[in-house]
């Protein structure tokens, strides 16, 4: 299970890197392995703001459909275009090809209250 340790996470398996007031947003490898094939995300939200724990989008696997939260507050500026044509991306690379969004940090307050890789390792059992 591969959770890199530079990245912070939450409890709905979403990871998050910051690069100054711009975050990356994805879902854990955790995530990706219990969602299996996946098949769809659908994102509609860039260019709106919205709260920490609000839906972003949702991930559909062949399985079920899952919906992507907010680790902080903060203006979506992008979505990973990438990922429309190739959503197998997210379960190959999650961190890396599989990212989701950009977000425009509002509250930066709110990045202490992410879980670090060892806190998350411990949510998940590994």
């Amino acid at each position: 299970m591969n959770i890199p340790s530079e990245l912070k996470y939450t409890k709905d398996h979403e990871w998050i890197k910051i690069d100054g007031d711009i975050a990356t947003i994805g879902i854990t490898d955790f995530a990706q392995s219990e969602l299996g094939d996946i098949v769809y995300v659908e994102i509609e939200t860039v260019g709106e703001t919205l709260a920490q724990e609000e839906v972003f989008g949702t991930v559909e696997a062949v399985k079920t459909v899952s919906d992507l939260f907010m680790p902080v507050s903060g203006e979506i500026i992008e979505m990973n275009k990438d990922i429309d044509g190739a959503p197998e991306s997210v379960n190959n690379d999650p961190y890396g090809k599989g990212w989701m969004i950009k977000v425009k940090i509002t509250d930066a307050s709110q990045l202490s209250e992410l879980l670090s890789a060892d806190a998350y390792k411990a949510l998940i059992g590994h």
